[in-house]
């Protein structure tokens, strides 16, 4: 069975498939994503987009972790899912502060616009579903 995310980046699929291949239980017990060092001991002398790509990973999974999970796979999976489409947005926007190519700033731009609306969407059904 296939399934297809509307409005989804490739990019943004990609690392949407990556979280759930690697599993959610990790991010539940407060540890990071394999292969996402959240450290900053190895800050010093780190670039603008460095610092600010840190900074966005962190607050998208402080954000994922903090909601409880209630048992209804719907609900559970608007709350969660929306800080992991901030998050994309966060870090789209990094790139349209200090990236240079133009590709990878047009597909930037093309994540903002389509996880904001996706993120309308999921809070117009909290709102119409009694969450949040």
């Amino acid at each position: 069975m296939q399934t297809r995310i509307p409005n989804c980046s490739l990019a943004v699929c990609a690392a949407l498939m990556f979280g759930l291949t690697t599993g959610l239980a990790s991010a539940q017990q407060g540890a990071s994503m394999p292969g996402m060092d959240m450290s900053s001991a190895s800050d010093a002398g780190a670039s603008g987009s460095t610092s600010a790509f840190k900074a966005a990973d962190q607050k998208m999974m402080q954000q994922m972790q903090a909601p409880s999970y209630t048992g209804d796979a719907d609900k559970d999976f608007v709350t969660h899912m929306i800080p992991h489409h901030q998050g994309a947005i966060d870090m789209a926007e990094v790139e349209l502060k200090y990236g240079k190519d133009p590709e990878m700033k047009k597909l930037a731009r093309s994540i903002v616009k389509a996880q904001k609306e996706e993120i309308a969407l999921m809070r117009q059904w909290q709102a119409k579903h009694g969450s949040k």
